[in-house]
């Protein structure tokens, strides 16, 4: 990882932690989780709220002014709105992405759960998440959530991601791996 995305990284687990106990203090956990789901989808659908968190061109005062307006007209989770006012007034805005991620794991640890990357060569059918997601949920004795991505480069086989653990059964992994054992030899 990268030192300006570990510091990103870092910044946002801070705000993450301090939003989500606030909202459980306030026992509104479910309301800062569809604020979340709201405010991921904005940010994939709109280049213009990427642009103005991201931007150090737009003011601090013009940046907060504009979050605080697209919070309160997404009518957003009252304690992400205030967060989301004060990130703008230190210019951390461009650790929303991060946070949200954060958020969404301290949500996911609240309720046991735990969210599984898989990536595959082929798109997994619903029987086989299903299946794979029983199999996790045994081993790691959490409830795991499937996010499946596809990447044909791996030409067959899975990579899974849970938590910091990683399993890469893919082909292009073991033909990687007989390629180094080759030179090893040669």
């Amino acid at each position: 990882m990268s030192e300006a995305a570990s510091i990103s990284t870092g910044i946002a687990a801070r705000y993450a932690t301090a939003i989500f106990e606030i909202a459980q203090e306030n026992d509104d956990l479910a309301g800062l989780e569809t604020s979340l789901s709201d405010l991921a989808a904005a940010l994939d659908q709109s280049a213009e709220l990427r642009d103005l968190i991201a931007s150090p061109l737009i003011s601090r005062k013009d940046q907060k002014n504009a979050i605080v307006a697209i919070a309160e007209k997404m009518d957003l989770a009252p304690v992400l709105r205030k967060s989301l006012a004060l990130m703008a007034e230190k210019r951390r805005l461009f650790v929303v992405p991060q946070l949200i991620t954060a958020l969404r794991e301290l949500l996911a640890a609240q309720r046991n759960e735990v969210v599984a990357d898989v990536t595959s060569a082929k798109a997994l059918t619903k029987a086989q998440t299903e299946k794979l997601a029983s199999t996790l949920t045994k081993n790691v004795g959490k409830t795991v959530t499937i996010n499946a991505t596809v990447d044909e480069s791996l030409i067959g086989g899975l990579v899974v991601k849970v938590g910091s653990k990683m399993i890469d059964t893919s082909i292009r992994a073991r033909l990687n791996s007989l390629q180094n054992a080759m030179k090893e030899v040669g």
